[in-house]
C-alpha cells in the first residue's frame, strides 16, 4: 500500500468510527419500547399469533402486533398498549 492509500485508508477509518460511536449514543440515549395496536396494516415490527414475522399483519390497529416507538409514547397513542390485547 502506497502513502496515499494508506492516508485515504486512515481518514476513512476514523470517520466511519467516529460515526458509529456518535450513532450508538443516540440510540442508547433513546429508550425505545413495544406499542402493540397501532401499527397499520403489514406495518408491525415483528410476528403476531396470526403472521409469522415482520411486515405480515392483515388490519390496521391489530392487538398483538407491535411496532417498536421512543419510551412513553405509546401511552399517549389512542389505542396503543404495552402488552398484547
Amino acid at each position: 500500500m502506497n502513502k496515499p492509500q494508506l492516508i485515504a485508508a486512515a481518514v476513512a477509518a476514523a470517520v466511519g468510527s467516529s460515526l458509529a460511536m456518535g450513532g450508538g449514543a443516540i440510540a442508547a440515549d433513546a429508550k425505545m419500547e413495544k406499542c402493540y395496536g397501532v401499527a397499520k396494516a403489514g406495518a408491525n415490527d415483528c410476528q403476531t399469533a396470526t403472521s409469522s414475522c415482520a411486515g405480515t399483519s392483515t388490519v390496521d390497529g391489530q392487538k398483538d402486533a407491535w411496532v417498536l416507538i421512543p419510551g412513553g409514547l405509546c401511552d399517549r397513542l389512542v389505542g396503543g398498549a404495552k402488552a398484547a390485547g
